[in-house]
């Protein structure tokens, strides 16, 4: 018999030996208050954009460049609005085993993994890339002139591996939130299947009462030989 890839990779039991539902809904909750702490800042920016050095003298830049920044922080709060409400659905469908409440938040997932693959590879196909990013860091940056002063090719490594690393993580986060689907919807299933059942045995069967009421046929006569 042929095993699936899905079916060999599932587990009900995800990292701490927590189980793929308890494991997606502190998935969920963490990303929320991750979001809820963006979407905080940048309110705040958006209401007193002078203490957070948000935005620039109109001598320094044009009042359209101001317009358009505001327009940035809106759409950022708007997506991190969009990203609580996923997050909440899919920690309200992990509690309550809604496995489609679950999908948004799965595909949202999936998209986050395929940008950080887009990322490892434009720093395969273009390194210099690196090398341009950091000479667009403020002076202040920590360790700026040591970054530069380093080859090419071990910066390209390094960034290398801090991306797989991260893959790898987002990828093992993607398998509990989509083991986490499989177990909800399952149970779901396994739960309607039961539900038919025993509404089937009740109408075939007749009920106690009228089966005690009905009274026994007569005995076939015996046969009597010649």
């Amino acid at each position: 018999m042929m095993i699936s890839p899905w079916d060999r990779w599932y587990t009900t039991s995800c990292c701490l030996c927590c189980h793929v539902r308890t494991g997606t809904i502190i998935l969920g909750i963490w990303y929320m208050l991750i979001n809820a702490v963006v979407l905080l800042i940048l309110l705040s920016a958006l209401n007193d954009p002078v203490q957070y050095h948000y935005h620039l003298t109109s001598s320094e830049l044009g009042t359209d460049l101001d317009v358009m920044d505001d327009a940035n922080m809106c759409i950022a709060a708007a997506i991190s609005l969009l990203m609580i409400m996923i997050c909440g659905m899919a920690t309200y469908g992990a509690y309550k085993q809604h496995a489609a409440w679950i999908i948004p938040f799965f595909c949202y997932q999936i998209f986050d993994f395929a940008l950080n693959t887009l990322v490892a590879i434009s720093v395969v196909v273009y390194p210099n890339t690196i090398q341009d990013y950091l000479q667009q860091l403020p002076g202040t940056f920590p360790y700026k002139e040591d970054l530069m002063s380093t080859n090419n090719m071990c910066l390209v490594l390094a960034v290398l591996l801090f991306v797989g690393c991260i893959l790898a993580f987002k990828a093992y986060l993607i398998a509990c939130v989509w083991n986490c689907y499989r177990y909800v919807s399952g149970r779901s299933t396994t739960e309607v299947l039961v539900y038919v059942t025993t509404n089937d045995t009740t109408v075939l069967l007749p009920p106690y009462e009228e089966a005690i009421a009905i009274p026994p046929k007569d005995p076939p006569p015996q046969y009597v030989s010649a």
